[in-house]
C-alpha cells in the first residue's frame, strides 16, 4: 500500500514580471511569467491574483506544482507588488500601461528626471512633475489622479489580504466600491458583511477590531444585530422575535453573558437601525418582531396588491362552461366534478389559488383553463419560477411559458425588474406554475407588474417546502383566507397506479410508504440501512451499477440521489465524492478553493446569476477544462455557460444535492438516503418533496426509525411571515370590523 503523498509546502518566491500571458479582469485570474533569480528560465505564476504589470517586482507566497500539461508552476495565494529596484525595471513599470496617460517614451522621462525616487515623487511630491520638459498641467494632473487611483485600489487589495481576506474575496470588495474602497473598508469595515458576497461578519470584525473600534461600540453592535436580521432572513423568515435578535446577535458578537449595560447597548443598536429606516420594529399583540427594512415594505406591498387585485373590476367569463365543454370534446378529457368546479371558479374570480399533489390533475385543469381564457379573447402569459419549472409548463400545455425574471424582463446592469406599475404585463391573464417556489421579493415584483383587471392564477402544492427565499407566500395567500383556492384531491386512475403517487398522499397524511415485493415493474423501492457507511456504499451502488443495469437510467443525466443536507457521512459533500470517484475518477481537474472540476462532472448553479442567465438550482455538465487559463465550461440546457476566478465559488458537484435544492425539478429516478444521522432536518415534507421529485422510479435508503420520526414531523417547516394575517387585515380594515 502506498504512502500518500504530503502537500507541498508553502513557498515564498520574489522575481520580476517579465510578461503577463493571461488575464482576465472580471475574475482576477492571471498567469504571470516571473524571473525568479537562480532560476534560468522564468515562472509560471498562476492563481486569482490583483493586476501587476510588466516590470513590476512582487514577492508571491503560495506552493510549486506540475500540472500534466502546462508542468512546473506556482499557484500562488497571495502577491504583494514591490517597487522596481533598478532603472530598467522601473521605466518598465511606469511605461506598462499602469497608469492612464503614462507610455514607454514619458516613462523614461520620468525615470530620468527622478532616477529611482520617481515613485516616491508620483506618491509624496506629485507637484515636482513640472521638472518633467514637455508635460502640461492638464496631462500632469491627469497622470497624478490616476496613480492615486491606482494606488488607493492596490492599498486595499493588500490591507485585506493582510487581514486574512483572499484575493478573490478582495477583489469583489474593489469591484463593489471601486476607487472608495480603502476609504469604506477603513471607516466602515462593518459594511462588507453585508455589501459584498462572500465577506463574513467575522472577517469584517477582524478588520474593524485592527482599526481600534471597541467590542461594545455601538457601530459594532448595530452591525452585529443587521447581520442577524440579515441571516435570519437568508434562513427564509420574513421577521425574528425582538428577544431571539438579541440572543443571536450577543453570541455572534461574543457578548453572552455580559452585564446589563451590553443588553441595553444592543436594544439601543435595534433603535438605532430603526431610526435609520435599515430595520422595522413592531408590535403583534405580546410580541415584538424585527423585520429588515425591505422585508417589511414587501409584505406590506403584496397584501395589499392581492387585496386590490381580489376586489378590482374584473369581469365574469360568461362562456366559460361551453369552452369548457368544448376543451372535454376536443381533447377527448373528461374533467372530474372538482375540476369543473375549480373551472367555474376561476371564471368567476380574478385571483385564484389551485393546490394539489401528484396525480390530481393540476396540468389538465391548467390545459382547460387557458381553452377557456382564449375563449374569452384573453391574452395570456404562462410563467414558473425556474426555468426547469417553465420548460415542463410548456411541454404539458403547448404554450410557451417562461421564468418569472424572463416575464419581469430583469435588467443585470441596474439589478432591478423593467416590468412594473408603470410598465405592467401586457396580458388578461398570469397563470404561475410551482407557486410554492415564490418567495416573498419575487411575489412583490409579480405583483407590481400585473395591471388592474388583469386575472392571476396561482398554481402549485403548498404540501411541498416552502421557497429557498424568505416567505412562504402560497401557503400564506391559502391561510389568509381572503383568496379564492381550489385544492385538487381526487387521484386520477392513471397515475394511482403508480407508487410514487401512491406513496406521496400515504407521506402527507403520516402514512408509511407501501411497497410491492416481487413487482418487476414497481416504481418505488425502499432498502433497509441504518449505519451511514453502508448506506453510502448503497446509494453509490445503486447510482452507478444497480439501476443503469436494471432500469437503463444514465447514471449523470437521469439519476439524482437527494439528501436532507449538506454536511456528514451521508450528506451532499460526502455523497458527491463518492459518487464521483466511481463515476468520474480520473482526469485533469481545475482546482478552486476546496473544489475540483473534471470533464464530465454533474454541476449545480447556487445563485441566481442574471448576466450569465443561470439560476439557483440549474444543473449541467462540465464540457471543458482549461487549467491555463483557469475556466470551465458548463453545458446547461443545450447552451455552453463559461466560468472562471470568484465565478466558480458559485457552482458545486451536484452527482448529490440537498432536497431544497431540487425545489422545482423532475427526475426519471430519485435516490434519497433517509437515516437518523439527518435527525435535525427528518419532516414530512421534506420527504414529501423528495419523493414527488422522481418521475418513474424512487428508491429510498433508509432506516426505519428515520422514516418513522420523519413521518411524524407534522410540523411544516417554521417560517416567520406576517402575509397571511396582513392580508386578512386588510379584509378586516375595509369590512369595517
Amino acid at each position: 500500500m502506498s504512502t500518500p503523498r504530503a502537500p507541498p509546502a508553502e513557498l515564498t518566491i520574489e522575481g520580476v514580471v517579465d510578461r503577463v500571458t493571461f488575464e482576465n479582469h472580471e475574475s482576477g485570474f492571471r498567469v504571470l511569467k516571473v524571473a525568479v533569480a537562480d532560476r534560468r528560465d522564468a515562472l509560471s505564476v498562476v492563481g486569482v491574483l490583483p493586476p501587476v504589470r510588466e516590470g513590476s517586482r512582487v514577492r508571491a507566497r503560495g506552493r510549486l506544482e506540475v500540472d500534466r500539461t502546462h508542468g512546473e508552476q506556482f499557484r500562488a495565494d497571495s502577491i504583494l507588488e514591490l517597487a522596481p529596484n533598478t532603472l530598467v525595471g522601473l521605466e518598465r513599470y511606469l511605461g506598462s500601461g499602469l497608469v492612464k496617460g503614462v507610455g514607454p517614451k514619458l516613462a523614461q522621462r520620468i525615470v530620468a528626471a527622478f532616477g529611482l525616487e520617481a515613485l516616491a515623487v508620483l506618491e509624496e511630491s506629485p507637484e515636482r512633475l513640472r521638472e518633467v520638459a514637455g508635460l502640461g498641467e492638464k496631462r500632469r494632473d491627469a497622470i497624478v489622479l490616476a496613480w492615486r487611483e491606482q494606488r488607493a485600489l492596490r492599498d486595499v487589495m493588500v490591507f485585506l489580504q493582510a487581514h486574512g481576506a483572499s484575493v478573490s474575496l478582495a477583489m469583489r470588495v474593489v469591484r463593489r466600491y471601486g476607487a472608495a474602497a480603502m476609504g469604506i473598508v477603513s471607516r466602515e469595515p462593518f459594511r462588507l458583511a453585508l455589501d459584498v458576497r462572500g465577506v463574513g461578519f467575522q472577517t469584517a470584525d477582524r478588520i474593524a477590531a485592527s482599526l481600534g473600534i471597541a467590542r461594545e461600540s455601538p457601530e459594532r453592535m448595530q452591525a452585529g444585530f443587521m447581520q442577524v436580521i440579515h441571516d435570519v432572513t437568508a434562513a427564509g423568515h420574513v421577521w425574528t422575535r425582538m428577544s431571539d435578535a438579541q440572543e443571536l446577535a450577543a453570541r455572534l458578537l461574543g457578548l453572552e453573558g455580559a452585564d446589563a449595560g451590553a443588553a441595553s447597548g444592543l436594544r439601543a443598536a435595534a433603535d438605532a437601525l430603526a431610526g435609520a429606516g435599515l430595520v422595522v420594529v413592531c408590535r403583534e399583540g405580546s410580541e415584538e418582531r424585527v423585520y429588515a427594512a425591505p422585508m417589511y415594505a414587501a409584505e406590506v406591498r403584496v397584501a395589499r396588491r392581492l387585496w386590490d387585485l381580489g376586489t378590482g373590476e374584473s369581469r365574469t367569463l360568461s362562456h366559460a362552461s361551453t369552452a369548457m365543454a368544448d376543451f372535454e370534446r376536443t381533447t377527448g378529457t373528461v374533467l372530474a366534478r372538482e375540476q369543473r368546479l375549480a373551472v367555474e371558479q376561476a371564471a368567476r374570480s380574478p385571483v385564484l389559488v389551485i393546490t394539489g399533489g401528484p396525480g390530481v390533475g393540476k396540468t389538465t385543469l391548467v390545459r382547460a383553463l387557458l381553452a377557456v381564457f382564449s375563449a374569452a379573447k384573453l391574452a395570456v402569459r404562462l410563467a414558473a419560477p425556474t426555468g426547469r419549472a417553465a420548460k415542463r409548463m410548456t411541454e404539458a400545455t403547448g404554450a410557451e411559458a417562461f421564468t418569472l425574471h424572463r416575464l419581469l424582463e430583469f435588467d443585470p446592469r441596474a439589478a432591478r425588474f423593467k416590468r412594473d406599475r408603470r410598465r405592467p404585463i401586457e396580458a388578461g391573464a398570469v397563470v404561475v406554475d410551482e407557486a410554492s417556489m415564490l418567495d416573498l421579493p419575487t411575489a412583490d415584483a409579480l405583483l407590481d407588474a400585473i395591471a388592474p383587471g388583469t386575472r392571476l392564477l396561482l398554481v402549485g402544492d403548498v404540501d411541498q417546502l416552502p421557497s429557498v427565499g424568505p416567505g412562504a407566500v402560497l401557503r400564506d395567500v391559502i391561510d389568509s383566507g381572503h383568496v379564492p383556492c381550489v385544492r385538487l384531491e381526487q387521484v386520477f386512475r392513471q397515475a394511482a397506479r403508480s407508487l410514487i403517487v401512491m406513496n406521496a398522499h400515504r407521506i402527507n397524511r403520516g402514512e408509511a410508504p407501501a411497497t410491492t415485493a416481487g413487482d418487476a415493474n414497481a416504481d418505488f423501492f425502499i432498502i433497509d440501512r441504518r449505519d451511514p457507511e453502508r448506506a453510502r456504499s448503497t446509494l453509490v451502488e445503486l447510482v452507478a451499477s444497480r439501476i443503469p443495469h436494471k432500469f437503463g437510467f444514465d447514471p449523470v443525466r437521469d439519476i439524482q440521489v437527494l439528501t436532507p443536507m449538506n454536511r456528514g457521512p451521508v450528506g451532499a459533500v460526502a455523497l458527491n465524492a463518492a459518487i464521483r470517484a466511481v463515476l468520474n475518477p480520473t482526469g485533469p481537474a481545475l482546482v478552486h478553493g476546496s473544489r475540483s472540476f473534471r470533464v464530465g462532472d454533474k454541476v449545480m448553479q447556487l445563485r441566481n446569476d442574471y448576466d450569465r442567465g443561470i439560476y439557483n438550482g440549474d444543473t449541467g455538465v462540465v464540457v471543458h477544462v482549461d487549467l491555463e487559463g483557469g475556466t470551465l465550461t458548463l453545458r446547461v440546457d443545450d447552451r455552453d455557460v463559461t466560468f472562471e476566478g470568484a465565478d466558480l465559488d458559485d457552482i458545486a458537484l451536484a452527482y448529490a444535492c440537498t432536497v431544497h435544492k431540487a425545489q422545482g425539478s423532475e427526475y426519471p429516478a430519485v435516490v434519497m438516503p433517509l437515516l437518523t444521522a439527518h435527525y435535525v432536518m427528518l419532516s414530512k415534507n421534506l420527504l414529501y418533496t423528495a419523493v414527488t421529485r422522481g418521475k418513474r422510479l424512487v428508491v429510498l435508503v433508509s432506516d426505519p426509525r428515520a422514516l418513522e420520526l420523519a413521518l411524524r414531523g407534522t410540523l411544516r417547516e417554521e417560517r416567520r411571515s406576517g402575509l397571511a394575517s396582513r392580508i386578512a387585515g386588510f379584509t378586516m380594515l375595509v369590512r369595517g370590523h
